[in-house]
């Protein structure tokens, strides 16, 4: 199943001056989650838990290139995201109590996912797509996916990296080290670097095995490892600090041909060769090669853009923007519900899944954010997400 996005990024627990845009690049990413599993619905690679995919080759390849790119570096801009601000909370409220709070913050939104909403969700998908007409009670008997994290699998993972880092704190028992801003030469070489390593784990873990129950694709994690590590390093080094959009004008540049020209390259070599899919998964291929090259160069190269963009231009508060970041975390763990209700609503419309696509992905953000919105000012709600 292709599940992907996030917490301590999400969860509201940092300074708001001089950071805003930190706050508002969230909003940009937990859409681009929603609008990702919509394509995944109707076109795109990837599992979901309803699914129409079209058929049109056009189509095809415009849905596959987006999630492609978006594969490539929401998820690590996530990881990324959540790190900036895990030192600054755990030197405040010291070992005991940030373990306990991210246990709270994020434990209870992955018992909610698992035992109340992915059970709801399979059983929409069951009786109206499966067309089992059947109470939720006669379903629930024969129910055997109580551990289900499906898109909250982001909330394992970070919870678990949170832990190694106190681990490493508390092994460590010593001042970070300070890094020095990196500079373009460095960020690709480290782009590179990944590239490599996701190669070799791919050997053994392509692209879409899963670790059951927990939902990781270890094929994805060094690029998460790593720039969660990157990001304890940004805010021991104070790197936001020290940002300035226009020292990374060429990584912009690359970025913009990895999208445009590197991913319509590996799409020909496909038609062209007419190799498996599999081949650029994962295994001893040089399709796999190329890809995982092109994936985490361009990935690296994303997110410093979008980090750059952000603090050069969205770093002005913003009351709607802010309202959005605010419940972005519930947004998170809420959308899949609102994208298979809307799907399951047109499922029986006689038109190509792509059309749908053009009404589910919009809607499907509006009524997300609508509905966290909501959600988020329910008393006792408020206090976890």
């Amino acid at each position: 199943m292709s599940l992907s996005t996030p917490p301590a990024a999400l969860i509201p627990d940092h300074p708001k001056s001089k950071i805003v845009y930190i706050d508002y690049l969230k909003v940009l990413l937990t859409a681009l989650v929603i609008a990702h599993h919509a394509f995944v619905t109707y076109g795109a690679p990837g599992g979901w838990y309803y699914s129409e995919k079209t058929t049109v080759m056009g189509a095809t390849m415009v849905m596959t290139m987006f999630v492609a790119v978006n594969q490539s570096f929401f998820m690590g801009f996530f990881f990324f995201l959540s790190a900036l601000f895990i030192p600054a909370s755990y030197r405040k409220k010291g070992a005991v109590v940030f373990i306990k709070d991210r246990f709270f913050r994020l434990g209870i939104p992955l018992l909610f996912y698992s035992f109340i909403l992915a059970p709801v969700m399979n059983y929409l998908v069951y009786y109206f797509a499966g067309e089992h007409y059947i109470t939720f009670v006669q379903f629930l008997s024969g129910y055997d996916a109580w551990i289900s994290v499906g898109v909250l699998w982001f909330v394992v993972a970070l919870l678990l990296f949170s832990l190694i880092y106190v681990a490493w704190k508390y092994i460590a028992k010593s001042a970070p080290d300070i890094w020095p801003m990196p500079a373009t030469k460095n960020i690709l070489r480290f782009g590179v670097t990944l590239g490599v390593v996701s190669f070799i784990v791919r050997l053994g873990f392509p692209v879409g095995w899963e670790l059951e129950p927990v939902g990781f694709q270890l094929g994805h994690f060094p690029q998460y490892i790593a720039v969660f590590m990157v990001g304890i390093a940004a805010a021991e080094s104070k790197w936001l600090d020290q940002l300035k959009a226009d020292h990374y004008k060429t990584i912009k540049t690359i970025a913009l041909c990895m999208i445009f020209i590197g991913f319509p390259m590996i799409y020909a070599i496909k038609i062209i060769f007419d190799n498996p899919l599999e081949w650029f998964s994962g295994g001893l291929h040089g399709e796999a090669a190329f890809y995982a090259f092109w994936e985490q160069i361009a990935g690296v190269c994303i997110m410093v853009t979008l980090l750059a963009y952000g603090k050069k231009r969205l770093n002005t508060p913003n009351v709607f923007l802010s309202k959005m970041s605010r419940c972005a975390f519930a947004v998170y763990i809420l959308h899949p519900l609102v994208l298979i209700v809307l799907s399951l609503l047109l499922r029986t419309w006689a038109v190509d899944p792509s059309v749908k696509l053009l009404l589910v992905a919009p809607f499907g953000i509006v009524f997300s954010f609508l509905l966290g919105h909501i959600v988020v000012k329910i008393p006792g709600v408020n206090q976890v997400i």
